[in-house]
């Protein structure tokens, strides 16, 4: 979808006065406003009449709230949806909740509750939700059965050492939950997960990961060690760098250098620096995302010997950041999301039946 006034949106909020702000920010960016709802059965019906490009939901509303709306939208008039988010533990939850559910991204209401400050954001919040507008939200997404067959791989069929980064934003959540879930522990992979997430839901993200995924998953700390078969998310609002790298284990450090691509974490500073310091194998896979963010750091992995994988587009929510990747001709793999495991254990140099 082109990034003009031609995208069309639905504000759904229970406050009048921030129907409002939101629709007032969104039409100063060039996004058409087609209608308002102030609670989740009305955004349901506007949907339906309306066919919008996105919606931005709000979660706790009177009646039917934002969870149930966006299941709804889902089953009836599937559409993008943004999320708007408190930037609290309970807040994170519901939102992954609300992700599940089929929404394609958050954006985190500043302070913690939607207000006037939201005017500060207004440039990142047209941003985002142009971004979830691009968003193919019947790609599927069904759970793939390859995980039971990727458990199976011997050990000995792969090299010693490997280490996967794998980075995503627009739609990533899911995606990278359904990489980790089918990755095989018998590759004993170093995991780097840098997903375009703020602080305070990295961390939740991160417990989500290590639930569904047969390595043991935490959020990244600054001077923390990761060895075989255990793998680490990005912080929000830091850099994630490996500073060192001996004996088949991964130093790590967190930066708050200034952001890149617009972002912190940036998928393209933590590429670099293992492409700087890893010696043994490495993959780097390259996931949904708006923009261009792992495109130059899949180029130095690649340059300095590694593999990279991309999200094909028929699977990825928004179609940016594998493309350029794709473009920079470094990729060695473009595969559906399903076949993403396969793809990395063959990176390796060997076949799999994954």
């Amino acid at each position: 979808m082109p990034l003009d006034a031609s995208t069309t949106a639905i504000v759904v909020d229970d406050s009048s006065f921030m129907r409002t702000v939101i629709r007032d920010i969104l039409e100063s960016g060039d996004i058409k406003v087609v209608a308002t709802a102030s609670d989740g059965a009305e955004a349901v019906e506007a949907v339906r009449a309306h066919e919008p490009d996105v919606v931005s939901m709000d979660v706790e509303m009177p009646g039917v709230g934002g969870l149930e709306a966006v299941e709804r939208i889902m089953a009836t008039t599937p559409t993008p949806i943004l999320m708007l988010s408190a930037h609290t533990e309970e807040g994170a939850d519901v939102t992954f909740d609300a992700i599940d559910r089929g929404a394609v991204d958050f954006f985190t209401k500043p302070g913690g509750e939607v207000s006037t400050g939201m005017v500060r954001f207004e440039a990142q919040l047209v941003e985002k939700v142009r971004a979830v507008a691009q968003s193919n939200v019947e790609h599927g997404g069904e759970r793939s059965t390859a995980g039971a067959a990727a458990t199976a791989i011997p050990a000995t069929d792969l090299p010693a050492n490997p280490t996967l980064v794998v980075g995503a934003s627009t739609g990533g959540p899911h995606a990278v939950e359904h990489l980790l879930s089918d990755l095989p522990a018998a590759a004993d992979f170093r995991v780097l997960v840098v997903q375009h997430m703020p602080e305070g839901f990295t961390e939740r993200f991160a417990g989500r990961l290590d639930a569904v995924s047969e390595y043991s998953v935490v959020e990244a700390a600054d001077g923390a060690v990761i060895g075989g078969g255990e793998a680490t998310v990005a912080r929000g609002g830091h850099h994630l760098r490996v500073s060192q790298y001996r004996d088949g284990r991964l130093t790590l450090a967190l930066s708050d250098e200034p952001p890149r691509h617009g972002v912190r974490p940036a998928i393209d500073v933590t590429l670099e620096t293992v492409a700087d310091t890893v010696p043994d194998p490495v993959v780097a896979v390259v996931l949904t995302g708006m923009g261009t963010d792992g495109a130059a750091g899949a180029e130095r992995v690649k340059a300095a010997g590694g593999k990279v994988v991309a999200q094909d587009e028929a699977t990825s929510a928004v179609f940016g950041m594998p493309k350029r990747t794709i473009e920079t001709g470094c990729v060695d793999a473009v595969a559906p999301l399903d076949s993403i495991p396969r793809a990395v254990v063959q990176c390796l140099g060997r076949e799999a039946p994954i």
